[in-house]
């Protein structure tokens, strides 16, 4: 192993978000690249909206996504792994506890006794001087006496960690190059722990860091403008600064931040429509990353063996939903039949579940499907809207789709009536695509009819869609029977409709 250890450190206040994903997997591919060790941490102080239920989605969904941790907390039955733990934060408010201490010791921090309203007032007259909002500074040198004061009218206080005034913090950030910082920008004296002793984010994730030796810091963009305030607690705790890399943010279409008031980022979401772990795993690594070749369809371990820092944009990474699909698609074609059949299942069992369909096939019947089902799949999710129909005892098509522009519910019926007979004369022993298409080309010709018409007619008839797999191949695996019981009732509907009577 080397000397190389990252961490992902989510925080267990919502589902499993793109943005921890991709930055999950990149952390795990350059640790797994370099051979180094990679930690999994939960960042679980906010005890207010923190739950267990999304604990279990993002441990879940790293899971699905190929991601385990060599280092992390006990889950279920499963012991806590590493010996740098605990790897929850609310089992170590004792060691943030001594570094606050330490910090309060070497006059590195003290204690804030303003009240909520007296920072809200001086909030408002920096605001009315044109000036950005910092802390002034107004508790960082009281005296014993000052302090005693405060205490005795009920006040408890916050402690505050000193930002020097005037500093430039520079690092040499793995992905975007050189960066510095003034101190002045960085809002002043920062708050580590609140009143009620419980620590904050930037405190409690350098502490943390620190402790477990974290060799390298890859994370978003959007914490960026955090790393001086952490490069500065380093140094206070007297600890060894890690190397910073800031991963671009994941963009929406029009290049705005990706965020769950306007896309879908839980990736959750991504499962439930049958997206794969090989396609998404795939996909979250070209967020931002290239491999520097035309290559786009990459296993984990491909992932792991090319996976560069170096390699990583600088600009935002626009999530593109068709290439997703694309991607995913690719993959399940590269699936062998038994293992679609099994991932296919609980999609179809929801497509029962909702009375889409009225009872689920058997392995023997989706493996005559495959052939025609598992090229036109981009989500295991569709398979229900692609072959739905062939499991529904009942089928009531829309007579509105399965008219032809230029025919009319007469000149349908009269032309599926014509398809019929035709059909019924290929007959069940030669029911086969091959033998159904030239008969039915030459109905089309000898009438002077448009295929797409007569076509387009017979497939909403007998699958009541307009878009199915290849026509004929569809009417093969409906089955001769049903086809013309189909085409009856579609017949039967069209007529009524001609005669007035629905």
């Amino acid at each position: 192993m080397s000397d190389i250890r990252v961490r992902i450190a989510p925080s267990p206040t919502g589902q499993l978000h793109l943005g921890t994903a991709r930055t999950a997997l990149f952390n795990f591919l350059f640790a797994r690249h370099a051979g180094g060790t990679f930690i999994f941490r939960l960042e679980d102080t906010d005890q207010a909206r923190s739950t267990e239920a999304y604990e279990l989605d993002i441990i879940g969904g790293l899971h699905w996504l190929g991601i385990r941790w060599d280092e992390g907390p006990g889950i279920g039955d499963e012991p806590e792994r590493g010996s740098y733990g605990p790897y929850r934060q609310m089992q170590r408010l004792e060691r943030y506890t001594e570094a606050a201490t330490q910090l309060l010791a070497a006059d590195r921090a003290y204690y804030c006794y303003c009240t909520p309203q007296e920072l809200e007032a001086e909030r408002k007259r920096q605001e009315a001087g044109r000036r950005a909002p910092r802390y002034s500074g107004r508790c960082a040198h009281l005296t014993s006496a000052q302090q005693a004061a405060f205490e005795a009218e009920g006040r408890q206080p916050v402690v505050r960690f000193r930002i020097p005034p005037d500093r430039k913090i520079g690092f040499d950030d793995l992905i975007r190059g050189r960066v510095e910082i003034d101190t002045g920008a960085l809002g002043g004296d920062l708050v580590i722990v609140r009143s009620d002793g419980t620590p904050l984010y930037h405190f409690t994730v350098a502490v943390d860091d620190a402790a477990m030796a974290i060799s390298h810091v890859i994370r978003g963009e959007d914490h960026l403008s955090n790393t001086p305030k952490h490069i500065l607690l380093f140094e206070a705790l007297d600890s060894p600064i890690p190397r910073f890399g800031h991963l671009p943010l994941i963009l929406n279409a029009d290049r705005t931040k990706m965020s769950k008031r306007k896309s879908q980022t839980a990736v959750a979401d991504y499962r439930v429509e049958g997206f794969i772990q090989e396609a998404f795993v795939n996909y979250l690594a070209l967020l931002g990353w290239s491999t520097g070749t035309e290559e786009e369809v990459l296993s984990l371990s491909e992932l792991i063996d090319r996976f560069d820092l170096s390699s990583v944009n600088k600009a935002g990474a626009v999530f593109d939903r068709e290439r997703l699909e694309w991607l995913n698609g690719q993959w399940i074609r590269r699936l062998p039949p038994a293992e679609l059949i099994d991932r296919l299942r609980p999609f179809l069992q929801v497509e029962l579940d909702s009375g889409r369909i009225d009872w689920l096939p058997a392995d023997d019947e989706l493996a005559a499907l495959l052939p025609v089902v598992q090229e036109r799949l981009h989500t295991l999710a569709a398979v229900g809207d692609l072959i739905g129909f062939l499991f529904v005892n009942d089928l009531d098509p829309d007579l509105a789709a399965m008219v032809p522009k230029r025919w009319d519910a007469s000149a349908t019926a009269a032309g599926l009536t014509a398809a019929r007979g035709t059909l019924a004369e290929v007959g069940r022993i030669a029911w086969e695509a091959d033998e159904i298409e030239p008969p039915l080309r030459r109905l089309v010709e000898d009438r002077g009819w448009k295929a797409g018409d007569l076509f387009m007619a017979i497939r909403v008839a007998v699958t009541g869609r307009t878009a199915t797999p290849p026509l004929f191949d569809t009417m093969v695996a409906l089955g001769y029977e049903r086809t013309l019981a189909r085409l009856d009732r579609a017949i039967e509907k069209l007529e009524a409709r001609a005669a007035g009577t629905a």
